[in-house]
């Protein structure tokens, strides 16, 4: 008995040593701060931060800042940055590039502009050390992004906004940090600046044009290799971060870096995407928070009068010159009281990036005991505030009077039901990611798999036989967490198997693969009695998805004179919508003036956001002629329309034939409203 006693004192001993009860301590903390802020309302970050204060060094001691803790947190710190990179939607990027650039401009240099009198002038600091602190005031850590991503407003222009200004910002600083430091050195030479700009240039092309290249023949090769694109995405994010430090900059600029490089590869919505969120928003964000608590010293305050003042100084600098700029902004943009408020909370908080470079200072001998006691305060009291404030921010940013408007006049798509139609289990893949990328998020109901069997003496075993095989459809879905309901049933034509199951479930789009035999899209158009099209007034996508989606550059759509008057017309564009949001890519749009309106007020109407670049078009006699804007990389959209309503010609009948014939490899999806 004595020996094992004498065992579990030497492994209980403090400061914790075996790294099995250290990760086995951080496990339970990551499972239990949640379930326990949630009973007094508390944002889960605060949880974690306090908790890392209690355990740390400064605490009761039971965890040191060691190696292994170390490396979780860089990869937490890393993750947040890559994560904010990798969800941002392009097009909404650029299309705030111009707000991101004045609000990274504006929380630089008020800040700073703040902080220098404060710091030289109130508290005695020399030019040097009042220039390093200043600039500190600017940099800010996307501590609180997940709050935002948790409540799904990463998507709101505000966000965008903050995120680009982070970087600019961040990068602003560590530029002043560099010249600081050369200054105070004797290096600030013409070879300082020149090993400065060309170090730049060559992270930012090789993370601009080699990664996404390397990235995208990866995805093609190893397609079926699932188990290895989370790896690689892995190791292109810490490379980068690496390269980054190695042109000068922090690596957190190489780590957002590699969000933008990977973003148009891998959707939001797509199974590797949820992978991605689900081991760093369980594991290694929150070791990151836990890793911010463990650096505060609470017993600082309590240090004497000076460390004090010097705290509540700089706190009131940091947060009004922060408040400042995220108000500017909003003035200067007419945003919204809720979004100012989530540029402030999403930028207030100080936390790696700020002690990353006053601990630079304070080794070089800039700064004294005193700044770094008072920052150290400042980063407690910056990630309790700021995680308060953009809590509050995106609750109300998500549950807005206009949100709600917006649901009662797009209907209810929590009730969505999506059918997907599988003649072969080869195609199933496409199909599904295509059905999981343009499911509605909040649809209650499970994705539908049908495939539908000949009335045969065997009908019963292949019957088993199929169902056997849609269960092998469960995993792609599964992996985007997605559930999927899968079915087999049996008629003579599969035209009508397939109408009554969706009539059964009530579904409101079906999805289908595109007849393979050359010509067998003529009777499937063709073919009234049989055809899936006349046997129900459900929209229909009958898609020839082969290029992985990774390849799109761009959805080319083309659509018919009076298609506005479609009965689900306000749906396909919601679904279309969709995938460019997915995608990050932009939508060239080929139709009529009338229509042109009419898909305007489509998107108003529905708070898309969608940027579309228009071209009029209207010859449907010379109809190849508008194919030749269209790149080979791009999915083709067309628009059809069923006999009997008003956009449908005679002329559409024979589109399915010919793109068949003249684009036989074209990615491209029939819309039949």
């Amino acid at each position: 008995m004595e020996p094992i006693i004498a065992k579990l004192t030497e492994q209980f001993q403090l400061p914790l040593n075996s790294p099995v009860l250290i990760f086995s301590l951080i496990l339970f903390i990551i499972l239990l701060a949640p379930i326990l802020l949630e009973k007094v309302r508390t944002p889960d970050i605060i949880g974690l931060i306090l908790a890392g204060i209690l355990i740390g060094p400064h605490g009761f001691n039971l965890l040191e800042k060691s190696l292994f803790v170390d490396v979780f947190s860089t990869i937490g710190l890393l993750y947040i940055m890559f994560l904010a990179g990798l969800e941002l939607n392009l097009i909404e990027f650029r299309a705030n590039a111009n707000r991101s650039i004045v609000f990274g401009i504006a929380t630089f240099t008020i800040p700073f502009a703040l902080g220098y009198p404060v710091c030289h002038y109130l508290l005695g600091m020399d030019v040097s050390a009042s220039l390093l602190v200043s600039s500190i005031f600017a940099t800010h850590t996307l501590v609180t992004y997940p709050i935002a991503s948790k409540y799904g407003v990463t998507k709101d222009p505000s966000v965008p906004i903050t995120v680009g200004g982070t970087i600019l910002t961040d990068t602003g600083v560590l530029v002043v940090l560099a010249v600081i430091l050369g200054a105070h050195n004797g290096d600030l030479t013409s070879q300082f600046w020149t090993r400065l700009v060309i170090s730049l240039v060559v992270f930012v092309a090789f993370m601009a044009l080699v990664v996404p290249w390397i990235a995208r023949r990866f995805f093609e090769r190893q397609a079926h290799q699932k188990h290895s694109h989370y790896i690689f995405v892995l190791a292109i994010v810490f490379l980068s971060a690496f390269l980054s430090e190695v042109a000068s900059l922090e690596p957190i600029i190489g780590a957002f870096a590699a969000g933008l490089a990977l973003n148009r590869q891998i959707p939001n919505s797509s199974a590797l995407m949820n992978r991605i969120e689900y081991l760093g928003n369980s594991l290694f964000i929150p070791f990151f928070l836990i890793s911010v608590g463990m650096i505060v010293n609470v017993r600082v305050v309590f240090d004497g009068f000076t460390v004090l003042l010097t705290a509540v100084a700089l706190a009131i600098v940091a947060f009004a010159g922060k408040y400042l700029a995220a108000d500017l902004t909003a003035r200067l943009f007419r945003l919204r009281a809720e979004q100012r408020d989530l540029i402030f909370g999403l930028s207030s908080a100080h936390a790696a990036a700020t002690l990353a470079v006053v601990i630079v200072g304070y080794r070089a001998g800039i700064v004294d005991d005193r700044v770094i006691n008072a920052i150290i305060v400042i980063i407690l009291v910056s990630c309790v505030v700021a995680s308060i404030i953009t809590e509050k921010a995106a609750r109300q940013l998500e549950s807005t009077a206009e949100h709600a408007q917006d649901v009662a006049r797009n209907g209810n798509h929590n009730d969505e039901q999506i059918l997907i139609s599988l003649s072969d289990i080869t195609e199933s893949e496409n199909l599904v990611r295509l059905a999981v990328l343009v499911r509605e998020k909040k649809s209650s109901h499970p994705l539908a798999v049908v495939t539908v069997v000949p009335n045969t003496e065997e009908a019963e075993d292949n019957v088993a036989r199929a169902k056997q095989a849609l269960e092998d459809v469960r995993a792609e879905a599964s992996g985007a967490d997605v559930e999927l309901s899968v079915m087999a049933t049996i008629d003579h034509h599969p035209g009508v198997g397939i109408s009554r199951t969706a009539r059964e479930i009530g579904a409101d789009l079906i999805v289908m693969g595109w007849p393979q035999k050359t010509g067998f899209i003529a009777g499937f158009i063709g073919n009234k009695f049989g055809s899936v099209l006349y046997q129900t007034r459900k929209t229909v996508f009958v898609c020839h998805l082969d290029a992985p989606s990774s390849k799109y550059t761009g959805i080319f759509v083309i659509l018919p004179p009076l298609a506005e008057t479609a009965e689900h017309f306000d749906l396909y564009w919601r679904k279309i919508a969709k995938l460019a949001a997915e995608h990050s890519v932009p939508v060239q749009l080929n139709c009529g003036s009338a229509t042109h309106r009419a898909v305007r007020e489509s998107l108003k109407k529905q708070k898309l956001g969608l940027k579309v670049e228009y071209t009029e078009f209207s010859d449907w006699d010379e109809f190849f002629i508008v194919f030749r804007k269209m790149s080979d990389t791009d999915l083709l959209i067309l628009v059809s329309a069923r006999e009997g309503e008003a956009a449908h010609t005679p002329y559409l009948d024979q589109l399915p034939l010919k793109l068949e014939k003249h684009f036989p490899a074209l990615n491209k999806i029939l819309i039949y409203p």
